[in-house]
């Protein structure tokens, strides 16, 4: 009989594979992140300091985090609620529990695929992270990943799957170019700006390129702020959550 940890690992590496199988997810947690990272080198514009690849790459590794942990898990769970395949699996020996930490570490093991290929690309393209931080660049991985999958299971677990479709790609499209992922709050216009700093996009966003362009001390308090999104997200998705469309 096999354990229950056993189970959450089975159901980890399903949700993995499914993910990684999948054509349209693929395209948004890699490919389309990628093709930023190449057009944001390339353009000289906006002017992003005399080592532009050092702050592209850590916003590129923050959209790819929220690409596999928001977007494609709102919308993989939106349509598995909608044909009753997480109401099925509830009544399993796995548990609803289970199956939620089993997509929980699908989700981290994509991520970490993800990150890797997307690091090897920027450090081809010139990229040189600081070593200080890395530690820290990989907490605010961490972090995020939680954040923005307790994000997602807040969203798909109380609309519809279409409207989840819908939403979750909007999110993307709105946080990549001006959710402080891809460019620094500071770049942004005015009041944006300001209050996109604060937001968990934002947070991921300045707080990667602060520890991994060597200032890991300015990446704290957007830490702190991350994991408070992330905090206030699972206790959305757990009060929200509807098991059944």
């Amino acid at each position: 009989m096999t354990t229950a940890a056993e189970r959450v690992r089975s159901q980890a590496g399903y949700e993995a594979r499914t993910l990684l199988a999948n054509g349209e997810q693929l395209l948004v947690s890699l490919v389309l992140p990628a093709m930023a990272l190449f057009g944001l080198h390339l353009a000289s514009v906006p002017a992003l300091g005399p080592r532009r690849i050092d702050v592209i790459v850590p916003g590129v590794l923050a959209l790819a985090v929220v690409s596999t942990a928001f977007t494609g898990q709102a919308i993989a769970t939106g349509f598995d609620r909608r044909y009753g395949v997480l109401r099925f699996l509830g009544t399993t020996p796995l548990g609803r529990s289970g199956l939620l930490a089993g997509k929980a570490f699908g989700v981290l093991s994509v991520v970490a695929v993800q990150t890797v290929v997307l690091a090897l690309i920027g450090l081809a393209l010139g990229w040189r992270p600081s070593a200080v931080g890395l530690p820290l660049g990989v907490l605010f991985v961490l972090v995020g990943t939680w954040t923005w999958v307790a994000l997602a299971l807040a969203l798909a677990g109380s609309l519809r799957a279409e409207a989840v479709l819908a939403l979750a790609n909007l999110v993307w499209v709105v946080v990549a170019g001006l959710g402080g992922l891809l460019l620094p709050s500071d770049k942004l216009p005015g009041a944006i700006g300001t209050v996109v700093h604060w937001l968990p996009s934002g947070t991921l966003g300045d707080g990667m390129r602060s520890t991994l362009t060597g200032s890991p001390g300015e990446a704290l308090l957007p830490l702190v702020v991350l994991a408070a999104w992330g905090v206030a997200a699972t206790a959305l998705a757990l009060r929200t959550f509807d098991w059944s469309d």
